[in-house]
C-alpha cells in the first residue's frame, strides 16, 4: 500500500538542464507526483549564493528549467511548481532561523570549504553563502515535508534542517516538522568527456539540444582509451558510451555491444550510432513539448502563478504559526 506523503525538492537555475538532470532527479519526481503531495520548485535565490556576481542569464535559466521540468513530465496538474523568490516567506523564515542557527552548525557543513576551494575565481567569502543551508532548511520547514528525495551526499544538510527543526521546536513550541531522507539513487551519468556530466565541465548533453547537437556531441564522445584502432579489442566497462547502452538500449543490445566491442566486431562510430538513435526517440516526446511550451509562454506563466499562489497559501499559514510560537 502506497502511503501518500508531502514531498519537496528543488533545483537551482544555474545553467541548462542535462540527461543527467532528467536521469537523477526529473524521472524520481514523476514517480513521485502520482502518489505524494509534491512541491517542486527553481532555487533561484539559492543560484546567488554562487554566482551573486553574475545574474544576468537568471532569468534565462529559471524559464528554462521550468520549461525542461514540464516538457520532461512534471505535471502541474498533480504537482505545485512555483519559483522560490515569487514565495517572500522563504527569506521571512530564513531570516527567523537564522536568529537561532549558531555559526558553528554552518561552519562544519561539509561543503562549504569544499566548495570555496573547487569553485575558482568567485570570492564565497559571503554571509550568503555561509548561511544557505538557512535558507534551504526553510525551503522545507516551510511546507512541513515529511519527506525529501536526498542522495546520500546530501544528508548532512538535511540533518541539519532537523536541528534547526529541534531546536526551535525547544525554544519555542513544536510547530515545525523534522523530515525524512527519502534516500535516492542518483545513476552518476557520464559526460562526453568520460567524466561526471556536469555544466561546469562541459561536458553536457542537454535537454533543449537538438537532434544535430545530441548526435554531435555523442560522436565525439571519449571511449575505450586503449582502443587506439578499429581492430583493437575494446573493453565496454571503462566506456561512457556503453554506460549509455545500459541506459537506453534494450538487453539484447546490450549483450550484443557487450560481445562485439571486446571481439573488435564493432567499432566506436557504429556503437555511438546505435546508441544515438535510441537515444534520439526517446528525447523526442521531451523536445516536442518544449516546443509547445516555446510557443505558449502564457501557459508557462498560468502554471506558474498558480504553484505560487499555492504555495504562498502553505507557506503563509506555517510562518503564522512560527510567528506566534515566537510572540512576534
Amino acid at each position: 500500500m502506497v502511503v501518500s506523503q508531502r514531498v519537496l525538492s528543488g533545483m537551482q537555475p544555474s545553467g541548462r538542464l542535462h540527461l543527467g538532470n532528467l536521469l537523477g532527479a526529473l524521472e524520481n519526481w514523476k514517480k513521485l507526483q502520482e502518489h505524494n503531495e509534491c512541491f517542486f520548485f527553481v532555487a533561484d535565490w539559492h543560484a546567488l549564493s554562487t554566482n551573486y556576481e553574475d545574474t544576468r542569464q537568471l532569468k534565462t535559466f529559471v524559464r528554462e528549467i521550468l520549461i525542461d521540468w514540464l516538457a520532461a513530465g512534471i505535471n502541474p496538474d498533480r504537482a505545485t511548481v512555483f519559483i522560490q523568490s515569487h514565495v517572500p516567506e522563504h527569506a521571512i523564515l530564513n531570516l527567523l532561523l537564522s536568529m537561532i542557527t549558531p555559526v558553528s552548525w554552518l561552519e562544519r557543513n561539509p561543503t562549504y570549504k569544499e566548495k570555496q576551494e573547487q569553485i575558482e575565481g568567485r570570492d564565497l567569502h559571503t554571509y550568503g553563502f555561509l548561511g544557505y543551508p538557512v535558507l534551504q532548511a526553510a525551503d522545507i520547514l516551510l511546507y512541513k515535508a515529511d519527506a525529501v528525495p536526498v542522495g546520500k551526499d546530501q544528508l548532512p544538510h538535511l540533518e541539519l534542517t532537523r536541528e534547526i527543526a529541534r531546536r526551535f521546536n525547544s525554544l519555542y513550541s513544536p510547530v515545525l516538522v523534522e523530515p525524512k531522507e527519502m534516500l535516492t539513487q542518483f545513476p552518476k551519468v557520464m559526460g562526453t568527456d568520460g567524466r561526471k556530466m556536469s555544466k561546469s565541465y562541459g561536458n553536457t548533453i542537454n535537454l533543449s539540444d537538438s537532434e544535430p547537437e545530441v548526435r554531435q556531441k555523442l560522436k565525439t564522445m571519449v571511449t575505450d582509451p586503449a582502443r587506439v584502432r578499429r581492430k583493437d579489442p575494446g573493453n565496454p566497462e571503462v566506456c561512457a558510451v556503453f554506460d549509455f547502452h545500459k541506459i537506453y538500449s534494450g538487453s539484447d543490445v546490450i549483450k550484443q555491444i557487450d560481445k562485439e566491442c571486446r571481439t573488435a566486431e564493432i567499432g566506436c562510430i557504429d556503437c555511438k550510432s546505435l546508441v544515438a538513435n535510441t537515444m534520439v526517440e526517446q528525447l523526442a516526446p521531451i523536445w516536442e513539448s518544449r516546443k509547445s511550451l516555446e510557443a505558449n509562454p502564457k501557459r508557462l506563466e498560468d502554471i506558474v502563478q498558480s504553484g505560487g499562489e499555492h504555495a504562498t497559501k502553505v507557506s503563509q499559514q506555517t510562518l503564522s504559526e512560527v510567528k506566534e510560537a515566537m510572540k512576534i
